[in-house]
């Protein structure tokens, strides 16, 4: 049986991104079963146990494209020099995207992953602050002039000692993609959370880039949609591969390691003999 070093050169030497496409006949079930307006959320991962002084203290970082509704990876590529805008932007090169709604963070709401999203057919949500201050000073006007019967969605949920209420709005944008230049902005979304938790009330409101006019309730579940990247893929890394105390650290090795996690976590839950 191969040693732990045999794993570990062989590991070390592989490329993660050709590890990861060999896994082909498992992606191509997944793409197949995607539908018309499926969630594609987009999150990097730092892989903390990776942290190498040698190579000046660098922490990996593994940036992944999840189809929220089948809780399974599309594609997963190493973010070089903690790079995660370009991470994802090649994630992206690598889906077919048309009919898809891709969600992601305010890092990536911006003119380039918008043009890439856009030129492989996709829509977008896109979390907007303050990276994007003047779109994000037009998108609150925009929500500053609705009228008083202005169509909203409110949803409400209860467990755990705690009450959360989130409300969401949606208002055209008309205009503001060639005033900013950012092509095909149809909509900003707004979702306004209460947190009822031992008496205390905690509230944010939550701003959003969007390229079609989705119901306010269609922006409350693409919203919810996203938030399986952390909670069935990241938080499943940590607690049942603990990804995050893998201490590999050498060349390629943190990155095949993660590879690896994540299609075994595809393959466990195409395996209908137990839910995972």
């Amino acid at each position: 049986m191969p040693s732990h070093d045999t794993f570990s050169a062989v590991f070390r030497m592989l490329d993660p991104k050709a590890l990861d496409a060999a896994f082909g006949r498992v992606l191509a079930e997944i793409v197949g079963l995607l539908g018309e307006g499926d969630v594609i959320a987009i999150d990097g991962k730092v892989m903390r146990g990776s942290r190498d002084r040698a190579e000046g203290g660098r922490t990996r970082m593994m940036v992944s494209a999840y189809a929220s509704r089948l809780r399974l990876t599309l594609a997963s590529v190493p973010a070089e020099n903690g790079g995660e805008l370009e991470a994802a932007l090649e994630v992206l090169g690598l889906i077919a995207l048309k009919g898809k709604v891709v969600t992601a963070d305010a890092l990536h709401c911006n003119r380039r992953t918008v043009a890439e999203i856009n030129a492989r057919g996709g829509d977008w949500c896109l979390s907007l602050k303050a990276n994007q201050d003047s779109l994000l000073s037009d998108a609150r006007s925009c929500f500053g002039r609705l009228a008083p019967d202005h169509l909203t969605a409110r949803q409400e949920e209860t467990g755990h000692g705690r009450r959360e209420t989130r409300t969401a709005t949606v208002v055209s944008a008309k205009g503001l993609a060639e005033h900013h230049d950012f092509p095909r902005l149809k909509a900003f979304g707004r979702i306004e959370a209460t947190r009822e938790s031992d008496g205390k009330v905690q509230s944010e409101t939550r701003w959003f880039a969007l390229s079609w006019m989705p119901a306010p309730e269609v922006l409350l579940a693409t919203v919810r949609a996203h938030w399986a990247i952390e909670n069935a893929l990241h938080w499943q890394l940590d607690v049942s591969f603990r990804e995050d105390a893998a201490r590999n650290r050498k060349d390629n090795g943190p990155d095949n390691i993660a590879v690896l996690g994540r299609r075994a976590l595809d393959v466990a839950r195409r395996d209908g003999s137990d839910e995972c």
